[in-house]
């Protein structure tokens, strides 16, 4: 197997292959990897690039520092005024914003090659989707997840109402996205939301462990089984991921995501209207 560096046409992101391994590292620590468009470019590009690659044969997905991903930019979008369609129409929004999801956490489900999300810290909002699109997830025993976004006047985006209600199903997936309450490691471990929890200093290792035993197994049959499993999951993703990005978009549109971004920089409670 080929150790090697991939270029992903970013800073935000990082990515190398090593012992059949592509360890995709979300880079913006400053912001705890919050997500940003020269990220999520690369994200797309590198994620497209690792499933043809003939070297790889599973992918870990991780965070730069002490967080996974924060999820949206939530200082950029109170700066902005606009949440999600900027100088674009509403149906230019959802587009770009369903092309966005299918070729992320689409890709990361549907990834012909085991998935792992290793989280450093907190997964939120657009963050946690990606983990729960992913195959395994380990996690620090300090890190937390949580949907975050009735914080922010949204409903949701990326696939996180799929992969949540498929995971805990739909009672439990309802109170994390309605609350937006912060989940532990050892609660996530309880409620099946990861497979593993382990010591922060043990992560990056407990992880490669993971990632080498699964790049040294049966890679076809892998891939066999990952189809099996989704299509035994019922209802299409793509239909979900669609959906999401329908309201998603419409959700950047209202006076309460307004308030919820201008509130979060001004560290305050915001005062939803219902509009």
């Amino acid at each position: 197997m080929v150790d090697k560096a991939i270029d992903t046409g970013s800073e935000d992101m990082l990515a190398e292959v090593k012992s059949g391994v592509a360890i995709l590292t979300l880079n913006r620590p400053e912001a705890r990897n919050a997500m940003s468009a020269g990220m999520n470019q690369a994200l797309q590009q590198t994620l497209a690039s690792v499933e043809v690659d003939p070297d790889v044969k599973c992918i870990v997905l991780t965070g730069a520092g002490k967080g996974f991903c924060a999820g949206g930019d939530v200082k950029g979008m109170a700066a902005s005024g606009d949440g999600t369609v900027g100088e674009r129409t509403i149906d230019g929004a959802i587009h770009e914003q369903r092309v966005h999801q299918r070729a992320t956490a689409g890709k990361l489900f549907k990834m012909p090659k085991p998935t792992i999300a290793s989280l450093p810290g907190a997964a939120a909002g657009a963050g946690l989707s990606f983990a729960l699109a992913c195959d395994l997830r380990i996690m620090a025993s300090n890190a937390i997840m949580t949907t975050a976004f009735a914080r922010v006047g949204f409903s949701g985006d990326y696939g996180g109402t799929y992969f949540m209600s498929q995971l805990v199903g739909s009672a439990k997936a309802r109170e994390l996205y309605y609350l937006s309450d912060r989940v532990s490691a050892e609660e996530a471990l309880r409620l099946g939301l990861t497979n593993w929890v382990c010591e922060p200093e043990e992560l990056a290792e407990k992880t490669m462990e993971i990632a080498q035993r699964l790049a040294t197994g049966p890679t076809v049959a892998y891939r066999y089984m990952k189809e099996n499993l989704n299509r035994a999951l019922g209802g299409e993703v793509d239909d979900c991921l669609d959906l999401e990005a329908t309201h998603h978009i419409h959700c950047g549109q209202t006076q309460d995501h307004r308030e919820a971004t201008k509130a979060f920089v001004e560290k305050r409670e915001p005062v939803f209207h219902g509009k």
